[in-house]
């Protein structure tokens, strides 16, 4: 049975402009080298659905967001009957997401229970695999694309280790957004070394200089 792994019940940080939690999603279809939340994704979780709404009950009127996090939100069998929850009690939902399960998103977007998405931009497609240990890239494309046709609500964020990619990298990415027909903001969040991690990396030995990066498109640092 698929359960939820954590709950950080107090953020301003995870969702724009809200005061949130955080749900945290056990199992994730990916294994980026530079994801720290090993646990997480290799967890089945410990947290029961009833005790999820529980704490959702006891922070209505004390936070106006929640975000869906993890490992991979959409990969998890009460990802939708979690969305309805949150809605009921009419909270904005944000989800961060690696793009993978655009039925799940399709199906959530359409019963109008997300706000607000963060998909997590994570390589070109030559790097891609060697990135994510997936071959999920046409995916990523796919709910992407779908999300600029609909004019949905979203930011796209890539996470840099310069080791893996490199300023050419980040520039063909704000290309391929910007030719898909994306306008917002592009994320950059710097890798930090934080401990254990699935590449067992450690803070990137090549330099990265945002300044090189050809873009059309904002760039936006975080942690930089």
């Amino acid at each position: 049975m698929h359960k939820v792994f954590s709950i950080t019940p107090f953020t301003t940080l995870d969702y724009p402009d809200k005061v949130a939690a955080v749900v945290w999603f056990a199992g994730c279809n990916m294994r980026c080298v530079y994801c720290y939340n090993i646990e997480v994704v290799n967890s089945n979780g410990n947290i029961e659905m009833n005790e999820v709404c529980s704490f959702l009950d006891r922070r209505i009127g004390k936070l106006n967001g929640i975000v869906f996090s993890g490992g991979e939100c959409t990969a998890n069998p009460l990802f939708l009957k979690l969305a309805r929850e949150v809605k009921s009690r009419n909270f904005c939902l944000k989800v961060d997401t690696n793009g993978s399960h655009i039925e799940i998103l399709k199906e959530a977007i359409g019963e109008a229970l997300i706000d607000y998405i963060a998909l997590d931009f994570k390589a070109p497609k030559e790097k891609f695999t060697g990135v994510t240990g997936s071959n999920l890239y046409e995916k990523f494309i796919s709910t992407l694309k779908y999300l600029l046709e609909i004019n949905f609500d979203f930011e796209v964020r890539t996470t840099v280790h310069a080791d893996f990619l490199d300023e050419a990298d980040i520039s063909l990415m704000s290309e391929i957004l910007y030719n898909l027909g994306y306008r917002g903001n592009y994320y950059l969040q710097k890798f930090l070394s934080t401990g254990e991690n699935f590449g067992n990396l450690v803070d990137a030995k090549s330099s990265f200089d945002h300044k090189k990066i050809i873009s059309k498109l904002p760039i936006k640092l975080r942690n930089f």
